[in-house]
């Protein structure tokens, strides 16, 4: 098949052709394949809007879903050719940051999967979020970009007007196929202007912010430190919105729908606040169409749901209406009115869409307006109805549901682990790949030594690629042998990558005094901070200096190492994640809204040491408490205690011996040697004073059960036991079942089994 496309294309054989031609003839052999899978089918459509899709490297996901992968790897193979090196000439599309976008490029995955009639919409950003270098143990940015003359991305011969206050731009569109595992191809919709220009960054990724005909669709999530920044990011929503809900009334209206019946025809998820001003603008564009008020905004009411990805006050967007008045006037006539129903029904303070400081609250506007409320995990939902949204669920209580979190098993087990993939498929058939919740089959094998002795080859083979891995990439030599200890998500303090660091300094010291591990160990991060947070970036640094610090140190490398893997993203997750023992999800209870690193994990047979915190509640119910490593306060103590403002850092410092020295190690003479002063120091206070994601109660007991988890890992047959049982329970985690409860609760197709 693609030695008779080279041929029709390139007027040679395959074996003569280099591996970027071989790329691109595979780019439209795939796009080819997938354009047949289109389809028209289907009275009702999903719209998911998100801000950032990271749908990761294209080829061999779609190759897979096609069904093609296994017969163009033989193909190529029989040239001389092999499928992982084109992988590599391959860009990863700067789209995305972190699980946010993840996931939505997981639920895309899932909705053609399961044949239901969705696209997504978003923004083609050209230099995405941006690429992390490491210089002198600090993160730097630089632009990212991605867009070359091939690339997945379909210029559509379709543009809409967007109107700002002092703009007009088109917003053209470009659409990237979506290609469904054995069933149907969507579309992932992005919109973009002819006139953004890359070359206005300079020193990094400074820009001019008010230069919005040449910087609108360049970076995601630009830095909103200050009023431009806010500004231009309120740019960025609206453009996206309009394009798109001018997108989804021509697409219902060829579909036969008259407008007032618009929500037999669409169901529009708002992927977090972000996309939350499409509300008034669908209503804006139904008043244009002869709509009356009232009757728009029900429509509109019936046909929007709302995703909630946070428990963080301050991750929900609040705009002043000063700055929309600046950008997005025309939505302001519409928003007061938005804001004055609800307030004639609902006087108290606390769901008002304008608050009393005139800032608009986006998430008010979806909760009044939509018609859904759901949260990504059981304790994430249980607490948006107790307690951050508890107002709203007191009016709403049918609106607000939970539909845990998923992945797709198509890249984060058939792509990125083909070892293990062939392991299942020999045990169990391969059903698995169409309904995950098949992997419980695996149980059978519990106690059988030879199966478990496989299991744990097959993971020694994925260590022994990452170490090679490094080695190529980083420079950076590790031990196949050592117990792999993975950390690697976005860089945010709830999140506890500083409560880790703690950790290895403990090690660090122990080891110098001569308590030697019975195991070596290996710890491993990928992080993006983002710019502006001074903090985060701190905590990258003190990671960069432990690395430098302790892999210089030959009295206890042999024992611990530290990698910090530079500019994480889809790619090295899938080197990683496979290789993983030890999975660590430590953010303070309450705070982590589901995590799906967590899932990816635990799907490739590592056992997560973490907190009662996100979906870790919904893995510990499914494995059992002998095969996770549970620790931490729970989250009512956590909730309680910062509602009493109770917590004093200082305190716990005092008391425990091990933790001081831990703490007063950041800005000791060791790492001052290889560390910013500065940087170090602002650290060190920061944790001393604040600590305000309590990352000193929970250290004791994080030792503790880190080491336990050392420990049990030395029993190599009760710990494959333990793997076994993670990757059987994992079938709950696909983004199949996600999808399936979403369509058949929410969005209501009908296509869905």
């Amino acid at each position: 098949m693609l030695e008779k496309f080279v041929k029709d294309h390139y007027q040679k054989s395959l074996k003569d052709c280099s591996n970027e031609e071989i790329y691109i003839a595979l780019l439209e052999l795939v796009k080819e394949q997938a354009k047949q899978k289109e389809s028209h089918a289907g009275k009702k459509k999903v719209y998911y809007i998100s801000a950032e899709f990271l749908i990761g490297k294209l080829l061999s996901n779609n190759l897979i879903n096609l069904g093609l992968f296994d017969t163009v790897k033989k193909e190529l193979e029989k040239n001389g050719k092999s499928i992982y090196e084109i992988e590599e000439i391959e860009p990863e599309p700067s789209l995305g940051n972190g699980g946010l976008g993840r996931l939505a490029a997981c639920f895309l995955d899932s909705i053609a999967t399961l044949g239901i009639p969705g696209d997504g919409i978003g923004i083609n950003y050209h230099l995405g979020l941006f690429k992390q270098v490491f210089e002198q143990n600090l993160q730097k940015e630089y632009p990212n970009p991605w867009i070359e003359k091939n690339s997945w991305l379909t210029k559509r011969d379709k543009s809409y007007t967007v109107e700002f206050r002092d703009h007009i731009v088109k917003a053209s569109l470009y659409d990237i196929a979506v290609t469904g595992y054995e069933n149907r191809t969507n579309q992932l919709h992005l919109f973009d202007i002819d006139s953004v220009e890359e070359k206005i960054t300079k020193d990094g990724i400074s820009f001019d912010k008010e230069d919005i005909e040449h910087n609108l669709t360049l970076f995601l999530y630009p830095d909103d430190s200050d009023e431009k920044g806010q500004l231009l990011r309120i740019y960025q929503q609206y453009f996206m919105v309009s394009a798109g809900a001018q997108l989804i009334l021509e697409e219902c209206e060829a579909r036969g729908c008259n407008l007032h019946d618009l929500p037999d025809y669409a169901a529009i998820q708002i992927n977090d606040t972000h996309p939350t001003m499409v509300i008034p603008e669908l209503i804006r564009l139904l008043l244009i169409r002869g709509i009356c008020i009232e009757e728009a905004m029900e429509i509109v009411a019936k046909t929007c749901a709302y995703t909630n990805h946070t428990i963080l006050a301050e991750a929900l967007e609040k705009w002043p209406i000063a700055y929309l008045q600046k950008v997005v006037p025309q939505l302001l006539p519409i928003i007061h009115i938005l804001d004055n129903e609800a307030k004639k029904k609902y006087p108290d303070e606390a769901v008002a869409i304008i608050d009393k400081e005139d800032r608009v609250h986006m998430a008010h506007i979806d909760m009044h307006y939509g018609y859904s409320i759901n949260g990504v995990a059981y304790l994430h939902t249980e607490i948006l109805k107790n307690s951050e949204l508890k107002p709203f669920y007191e009016i709403y209580p049918e609106k607000f549901n939970n539909k845990t979190n998923g992945i797709t098993f198509r890249r984060w087990l058939l792509h990125c682990n083909e070892e293990l993939t062939s392991w299942i498929e020999e045990l169990i058939g391969n059903g698995f790949k169409k309904d995950a919740t098949e992997l419980e089959k695996l149980l059978q094998y519990q106690g059988d030594q030879k199966v478990l002795e496989s299991l744990l080859r097959v993971k020694a083979e994925k260590k022994k690629q990452l170490k090679e891995y490094l080695l190529r990439t980083q420079g950076v030599e590790i031990d196949e042998n050592s117990i792999y200890d993975i950390q690697v998500k976005r860089l945010h303090e709830y999140k506890r990558q500083q409560l880790n660091a703690l950790y290895i300094i403990h090690k660090y010291l122990e080891i110098k005094s001569g308590i030697i591990p019975e195991k070596p160990v290996t710890v491993i991060f990928g992080a993006k901070a983002a710019p502006a947070y001074v903090i985060a970036k701190d905590i990258i640094h003190l990671i960069l200096c432990l690395q430098e610090l302790i892999n210089k140190d030959e009295q206890v490398n042999p024992y611990l190492r530290v990698v910090m893997v530079e500019n994480y993203n889809v790619s090295k997750a899938a080197q990683l994640i496979p290789a993983c023992d030890i999975s660590e999800q430590i953010s303070l209870a309450s705070k982590e809204a589901s995590g799906t690193g967590n899932m990816k994990f635990m799907l490739n047979g590592a056992l997560t040491l973490g907190t009662m915190d996100g979906a870790n509640v919904e893995i510990a119910d499914l494995v059992g408490k002998d095969n996770i490593y549970i620790f931490g306060e729970d989250s009512k103590t956590v909730i309680d205690r910062y509602a009493q403002g109770s917590y004093v850092s200082r305190d716990y410092y005092e008391k425990d011996t091990a933790l001081k020295e831990a703490v007063d190690f950041i800005v000791g003479r060791e790492m001052m040697a290889v560390g910013d002063e500065e940087h170090l120091t602002r650290l060190y206070n920061e944790l001393l004073n604040k600590d305000w994601f309590m990352t000193f109660p929970d250290f004791k007991d994080y030792i503790a059960t880190r080491e336990k988890a050392y420990h049990d890992y030395n029993d190599r047959m009760e710990w494959a036991e333990k793997m076994l049982v993670n990757i059987a329970k994992a079938g709950f985690f696909s983004s199949d079942r996600t999808i399936e409860q979403y369509d058949q609760e929410i969005w209501r197709t009908g296509t869905s089994k």
